[in-house]
């Protein structure tokens, strides 16, 4: 349950209030303007501010004070004027003045679709470890991008998460996060894997952490240049992935690009294969996101490679992304082009469509972050972020209810 701060009017603040306890909520500030909110965000930690979308509680200031420390914000528009400040100003999280405390609910709790990790053994993810193979056909479709903000929302939904950069043509989280890449995290992990001697203690020296408030989680580097691509074998990648996964809830691993197994057919039936660790990945994983971009070029390539993945993992098991989808390359409705183009030549029905967001992409690369983090009201992440809460994490339990219990709070005096 979430610790909220309140800057609303009071008819609407006392229309909400007992459906808000009754969902087990802490409320640890009712406050009149975004000054007050923002005086408050250090002093009493809301993990939530939810504001009248007006202008006397809903300011840039206090929306940069919430990025700055990781607090979601969700407004509450009374009429369109409200709703068109609170778009100007970036705000998505957002509902109409007579929304009932249902519809903030899933907001509040950051659209997450399974319970906090209450009860799960916080040093392993056991049986029910995911792993989430990324693959995407050659032609930098953002495979990388993708497999960075998948394990981010996981880490954000309130899981253990490895991110495992196992493409053997080089890796790419690390420069993309700014971690250090002068040793190469997973050959280590594969390594210590292949001598009996990779457990939780070694996982936790050889990973490196990309920390962010909430939305923390841990970073197996990737081979810093191609020519040491026979380090990642597919005995010793399948046994690092084995151990990984008694000790995550989620595995996102970003993989090769290549399926070919031409290398095969040399005489050296020994020889270590280039494209080992890639199949070795799509076999571990318990679903595979394939990857492609939204132009004649980028969906060919993807339809291609789609038909090469089918004949390696179960269809069940494949998600297509089509990523940065947009009218100029398509030309009118993008989106209906792409869908009917899969549909009609790989019987593709369901794949979700990511939008052409240039600047969030730019801002992450830019400050080393995830899209959570550099943009966190873009387009682009708000549509990955949909994709792992509907796709990819389970339902919900029934959250228990509680006995309503009126607390004792005093509305701040206007400043």
């Amino acid at each position: 349950m979430a610790r909220l701060a309140l800057a609303l009017d009071a008819s609407t603040e006392d229309r909400l209030l007992p459906d808000l306890i009754e969902h087990g909520h802490t409320i640890v500030a009712r406050l009149v303007g975004w000054r007050d909110v923002i005086e408050c965000l250090d002093m009493l930690a809301p993990e939530v501010v939810v504001v009248g979308a007006g202008r006397g509680t809903l300011s840039a200031e206090l929306l940069a004070a919430c990025d700055e420390r990781g607090i979601r914000l969700v407004g509450v528009a009374a009429n369109d004027a409200e709703r068109a400040h609170a778009g100007a100003l970036g705000v998505h999280e957002l509902v109409g003045g007579d929304a009932e405390w249902s519809d903030l609910e899933a907001l509040v709790s950051g659209g997450i679709a399974v319970p906090s990790r209450v009860g799960v053994a916080s040093t392993a993810g056991g049986p029910d470890a995911r792993v989430i193979a990324v693959w995407g056909a050659a032609g930098a479709p953002g495979r990388t991008t993708i497999a960075i903000n998948l394990a981010a929302e996981l880490a954000a939904a309130g899981h253990r998460v490895a991110l495992v950069d196992a493409d053997p043509y080089g890796g790419g989280i690390a420069p993309v996060l700014g971690l250090l890449d002068e040793t190469p995290g997973f050959a280590a992990a594969c390594r210590l894997a292949g001598a009996g001697a990779l457990d939780r203690s070694e996982l936790e020296r050889i990973a490196q952490r990309y920390s962010a408030p909430r939305a923390s989680f841990d970073v197996f580097t990737g081979l810093v240049g191609p020519s040491r691509w026979p380090e990642l074998s597919q005995e010793r990648v399948t046994n690092a992935l084995t151990t990984m996964r008694d000790h995550f809830e989620y595995l996102v691993i970003d993989t090769g690009f290549s399926l070919e197994r031409d290398e095969e057919l040399t005489s050296d039936q020994f020889a270590p294969r280039r494209n080992a660790a890639t199949f070795a990945a799509l076999e571990a994983a318990d679903r595979v996101v394939a990857v492609g971009l939204a132009d004649p070029v980028g969906l060919s390539r993807l339809l291609r490679g789609y038909d090469e993945l089918a004949s390696l993992v179960e269809a069940a098991r494949i998600d297509v992304i089509v990523n940065r989808v947009r009218q100029s390359a398509l030309g009118i409705d993008a989106h209906a082009q792409v869908r009917q183009t899969l549909r009609r030549f790989a019987g593709i029905t369901d794949a979700a469509l990511l939008p052409h967001d240039g600047r969030a992409a730019d801002a992450a690369i830019l400050s080393a972050r995830t899209l959570r983090d550099a943009a966190g009201r873009a387009p682009l992440r708000a549509a990955l972020r949909a994709y792992v809460l509907g796709t990819i994490l389970p339902e919900p339990a029934p959250a228990a209810r509680r006995a309503f219990v009126l607390p004792t709070l005093r509305r701040a005096a206007t400043g």
